[in-house]
């Protein structure tokens, strides 16, 4: 079949993609920027895929879709970019409707979340709103419902993992008491695959859960039990829906918009509607630990596809980074160091391996501090850390800069800053004729920029030359 997939740069997009690619069929994938989707991963699928633009919140930028498409994803989520998200993400499925509504295209697939509450979130509202933009008279939409989705990379793991394995004690909001039905990630796939072209699924929607009901404190501390940690969670009723969005924000690498949201949604019972979906499918729903322990061993097998922070919000899609693959050298303040190679293996893997657990190589305590004050000041910080221990592709987070360039091939990563600055930074590595050029780059924004760089200039100078000399000697 052909098919059309928006949201293919996304968490579930990547892994939804490659099943699809697995399964023979012809992909399009509409992006929002074709530089940042990574070709390279499916190399051997080149014949059965397509990358095409289209920016869903700008009509007058949408290009026609290819009219003999039989089914279309839409994957598009608003909810990290800014605070008038619904607004957004209401324009963006009218616009997707009315393209896809001009092929032959027999079945839209749409997944949100479980809305069966009556007082609902402005997150959850929203997803119930792209719903109705979603219905046409000429297609049939198929809405999938989960619940939260748990797998590697996923921001509910990720949050529960950082909370879990950072705090031994938590002092929580009463909201933990809150129940949810939680739903491996792999299951959202397979249900994904398996409505294709189900005619009684057709025009009708599906809460897709697990089978455990679990409050927001138990999901915790049966992670702890898994991760064999001892943890105490005390509920408190006195913190704010404001104090506990910074209090998610500062303990877990989610944005504090992000953070806000999810605070409102969680205050709501997340609890699927019963349905003989899976059944009919053949699909073996996983438990809430079964779930965590397939997110264990992807992470321990450094197998982990994709991340809910690889994502792009709004906010770095209208600074638009990839108009910055070129390094300017006109204005700006530079850092270059250069050392002779002595065991080039080494070095690339040191290099492709930066950040995350395997940290900066030296000084690791600045960079901590660093993260802090990013976090302070509204940024991402540190704790989004980097997916795979030993390679990065383009598009990729890693800490707190986005991957723009990365080629074992060429011997060169390109990073861009995506901390709180008063300018915009570049950190670039490349092995040249024997040698390892290591380049920090800072372009200025008026006067604080430049004071900026001379504050920091003392810093730099001291882990700049212990990080090349790391990344030379071991």
């Amino acid at each position: 079949m052909k098919i059309f997939l928006t949201g293919a740069t996304g968490y579930i997009g990547k892994r939804l993609l490659i099943q699809l690619l697995n399964g023979g069929h012809h992909v399009i994938c509409s992006v929002r920027d074709a530089r940042r989707f990574d070709t390279t991963m499916y190399e051997e699928f080149k014949d059965q895929l397509v990358v095409t633009e289209h920016d869903y919140n700008d009509a007058g930028t949408m290009k026609p879709v290819d009219k003999d498409i039989d089914i279309a994803y839409y994957l598009i989520h608003s909810m990290t970019s800014n605070a008038d998200f619904s607004k957004a993400e209401k324009v963006s499925a009218r616009n997707f409707s009315d393209i896809i509504a001009k092929t032959d295209c027999r079945q839209v697939i749409y997944l949100t979340g479980i809305v069966n509450e009556q007082a609902l979130s402005k997150h959850l509202q929203s997803r119930k709103d792209v719903e109705k933009e979603l219905k046409s008279e000429s297609y049939a939409l198929t809405v999938l419902r989960a619940g939260i989705i748990i797998g590697s990379g996923s921001a509910s793991f990720e949050i529960i993992r950082d909370l879990v394995e950072k705090l031994p004690v938590m002092i929580a909001p009463k909201w933990l008491k809150t129940l949810c039905q939680p739903i491996a990630v792999r299951n959202v796939i397979e249900f994904l695959t398996a409505v294709i072209a189900k005619e009684y699924t057709y025009n009708k929607h599906f809460d897709i859960a697990g089978p455990d009901v679990l409050s927001y404190k138990e999901m915790l501390m049966i992670f702890a039990d898994e991760r064999k940690l001892k943890r105490t969670i005390i509920s408190v009723p006195v913190l704010s829906p404001k104090i506990s969005s910074y209090w998610l924000y500062f303990i877990t690498s989610t944005s504090y918009v992000l953070a806000k949201n999810l605070v409102d949604s969680m205050k709501i019972n997340v609890v699927a509607e019963e349905n003989d979906l899976a059944a009919k499918l053949h699909i073996t729903l996983l438990s809430y630990r079964e779930s965590l322990r397939l997110s264990f061993d992807k992470i321990e097998q450094n197998d982990v596809l994709s991340t809910w922070y690889d994502s792009f919000g709004n906010y770095r899609y209208s600074k638009n980074v990839w108009n910055f693959l070129e390094v300017p050298v006109m204005g700006v303040f530079k850092d270059r160091k250069e050392a002779e190679i002595i065991d080039e293996e080494m070095t690339m893997q040191k290099i492709f391996g930066i950040g995350g657990n395997n940290g900066w190589y030296h000084a690791d305590y600045l960079w901590t501090i660093r993260g802090l004050i990013d976090k302070i000041f509204g940024g991402v910080g540190l704790k989004r850390g980097r997916k795979n221990r030993s390679s990065v592709s383009a598009g990729d987070s890693l800490d707190f800069w986005r991957v723009l360039y990365s080629s074992k091939q060429e011997k060169r990563l390109l990073l861009f800053a995506e901390m709180k600055l008063p300018g915009e930074a570049w950190l670039d590595f490349q092995i040249k004729d024997g040698k390892l050029i290591q380049e920090a780059t800072f372009r200025p924004v008026g006067l604080l920029g430049r004071l900026y760089w001379y504050s920091v200039l003392p810093f730099h100078g001291y882990i700049f030359k212990g990080m090349i000399e790391k990344l030379i000697h071991g």
